[in-house]
């Protein structure tokens, strides 16, 4: 009998879950250990700090989900990861022992990283977490008292630009509604080279379809922007040219912002040594493996990929909902064959392919990249009305998917035969 800990219960933990007790038997033991006792839908934080979403629409309970699939649930944080004696330290001092070890942590946010920033002791929002959206519901509800200017956008080594992009227009879209714009200059303010790169050196013809949109909405913008500090009201902003040599200073003016952090990896796991990067991200092999302990495997925005290019401000490569479902899917397939006494069969392999769905107020853009790194087979972004109905059948889906515990692979059963592409070539 094995005992496999997943450590995170977000986009990645609670399916890799579902997942390994449909492939196991019930003699092997499935934890989940997470810092909160609720499951959060991410992609919806947009929503959320506009008011369009309530917190109970977008969470649930962990333990009664996972109750009904036998798998058991810890609502802790773990303080300290012995990768040697296979065991965890939680909160409270308990050791929790395990066979193998699944990391789905998520990121941590780096607010630190530019003095003034983040919704706690900053004065920039943020939509990272339902608790983060939910200030920004709160922030956003006092700015529509008295609007003014505003900033949405990326701090210097962000590497998931797609929500910065959502909220911009969704705030658009929604001050529209309230007949208030016209009273709300608003700047996108970014790290990337130009806009549309999206950490991937563009998709398609991203960088004329998004410009023409911030343009039709009169969103001002500032490429290659880092952002030093802010100030109660004041972001202070050096735009570097294609050396990475400063070029202009700029210092805006708001009454609001939300700005997305670069990220790291979480204390417990970046502390472990040759575990990941020096940013904190979880090394792994082409199996999800980690390069050092075999019984380690991750996942999503925590393991470490390289940039797709270099560019003047730091930029990352984003880890899309389609590639965290391919790695979650091999890990679980790896530790099954060797669990079933089959190694020679734990080869599964995710696909670094690009898949995001992005909502724009009452339209919305989407974007296929395969492989995630140029030159691609294919190169293509579009945008229409129909991806913002499906972002809201993506929630409902996927908010339903985890509270019944189904297995289900959404993107390969679903948004692949929608879009046309129902076989893929796996790269890397």
């Amino acid at each position: 009998m094995a005992h496999i800990v997943i450590l995170g219960a977000g986009t990645g933990g609670m399916p890799a879950a579902y997942e390994l007790r449909a492939l196991l038997d019930r003699t092997h033991r499935i934890t989940v250990v997470n810092a909160v006792d609720y499951f959060q839908f991410v992609p919806s934080n947009p929503w959320v700090a506009v008011g369009w979403r309530e917190r109970r629409a977008t969470t649930l309970p962990i333990a009664p989900s996972l109750a009904k699939k036998d798998i058991a649930f810890i609502a802790q944080r773990v303080d300290e990861i012995d990768a040697e004696g296979s065991s965890l330290t939680l909160a409270d001092g308990e050791r929790l022992a395990y066979d193998y070890l699944v990391i789905t942590t998520g990121p941590k946010l780096a607010f630190d990283e530019v003095p003034g920033s983040g919704p706690q002791g900053g004065h920039t929002q943020s939509i990272c977490t339902v608790d983060h959206a939910e200030a920004a519901w709160a922030e956003y509800q006092r700015f529509l008292q008295d609007p003014g200017p505003a900033i949405v956008g990326a701090m210097p080594g962000a590497s998931c630009f797609g929500p910065a992009y959502e909220f911009a227009f969704i705030f658009n879209k929604d001050l529209q509604r309230r007949k208030l714009r016209h009273k709300v200059p608003l700047t996108f303010v970014t790290s990337e080279p130009y806009i549309g790169h999206m950490g991937l050196a563009g998709v398609g013809d991203s960088k004329t379809l998004l410009e023409s949109e911030l343009r039709s909405f009169d969103i001002r913008w500032i490429t290659n922007a880092k952002t030093t500090r802010v100030e109660q009201g004041r972001m202070f902003v050096t735009e570097v040219d294609e050396a990475g040599q400063p070029k202009k200073e700029h210092e805006l003016p708001f009454k609001y912002a939300m700005m997305l952090p670069a990220f790291k990896g979480v204390d417990a796991v970046a502390a472990v040594e040759g575990l990941c990067n020096p940013r904190g991200f979880v090394l792994i092999d082409e199996h999800q493996r980690s390069k050092k302990w075999r019984n380690i495997f991750s996942a999503g925005v925590c393991v470490a990929i390289p940039p797709v290019e270099a560019t003047p401000v730091p930029t990352g490569a984003p880890k899309t909902g389609y590639m965290i479902e391919t790695m979650v899917s091999a890990i679980c397939h790896n530790i099954a064959a060797e669990l079933a006494g089959r190694p020679e069969e734990a080869t599964a392999k995710a696909t670094w392919n690009a898949i995001c769905l992005a909502d724009m107020g009452d339209t919305g853009a989407a974007f296929v990249a395969l492989p995630q790194i140029p030159p691609r087979n294919v190169n293509w972004f579009k945008k229409g009305r129909w991806v913002h109905l499906g972002k809201i059948a993506f929630e409902k889906y996927f908010m339903h998917k985890m509270k019944t515990g189904s297995p289900e692979p959404f993107y390969e059963k679903h948004v692949l035969k929608a879009l046309g592409i129902e076989r893929l070539e796996k790269t890397r």
